[in-house]
């Protein structure tokens, strides 16, 4: 695929989806919390989670207020919630000590932090702050190599691909557009190839 037709795609997207993300939050720290809860879990259940935590415990002051074994009782539905209370409460810890109360603003401090791997880090960058990075996750690794802007066999390789071929100030919003995507057509199981708003420029029909 070339880079025009890439750019095609992400023009026709940008009509049909939004480029916010489907979490809820309204600082970059409870955007934080919100990513590190949305590994192996759906957005909305993370939203009932957080508008349950977030009304007392939004801030790195606050949450540390919470014991292990309390955040646990919090977050118990989001999954893997033993390591996700521990990178939380650790980050936290980090945020305030470290980075005056404040969530870096850059890819690379905000790596620093317990359980914000690349993807957690280039969402909170992107969305947060503004930055340009793209964040693959399950949804942008399947869709972007299964059309054509990839064509990798991991997460990072996958990023070096999109950030090749698609326009600096473009990273941020195909992000967003690949993941709805790919949850509303490109999905993992019988993909809507025929109600695809971009199959006429998908590089790779899936022939059923």
């Amino acid at each position: 695929m070339n880079k025009q037709t890439a750019k095609t795609i992400v023009e026709k997207l940008s009509g049909i989806f939004t480029d916010k993300p489907a979490l809820k939050f309204t600082t970059p720290y409870e955007l934080l919390v919100a990513v590190i809860l949305s590994a192996q879990c759906t957005d909305e259940r993370v939203n009932k989670v957080t508008a349950v935590l977030f009304k007392d415990y939004n801030t790195p002051q606050k949450m540390l207020e919470l014991s292990n074994d309390a955040l646990e009782g919090y977050i118990y539905s989001c999954g893997f919630y033993r390591d996700k209370a521990k990178h939380i409460l650790s980050a936290s810890k980090d945020i305030l000590e470290k980075f005056n109360g404040q969530v870096p603003n850059n890819l690379k401090d905000l790596q620093t932090l317990a359980g914000v791997g690349r993807k957690t880090a280039n969402v909170v960058y992107s969305v947060a702050f503004g930055g340009n990075a793209i964040a693959v996750d399950t949804h942008v690794f399947r869709v972007s190599n299964r059309i054509g802007l990839a064509n990798a066999k991991n997460v990072l390789d996958t990023e070096k691909a999109l950030m090749k071929i698609l326009d600096e100030k473009d990273w941020s919003r195909a992000h967003h557009y690949l993941i709805y995507l790919g949850r509303s057509f490109c999905k993992s199981i019988k993909p809507d190839c025929a109600g695809c708003p971009i199959s006429e420029l998908c590089a790779k029909k899936i022939k059923r």
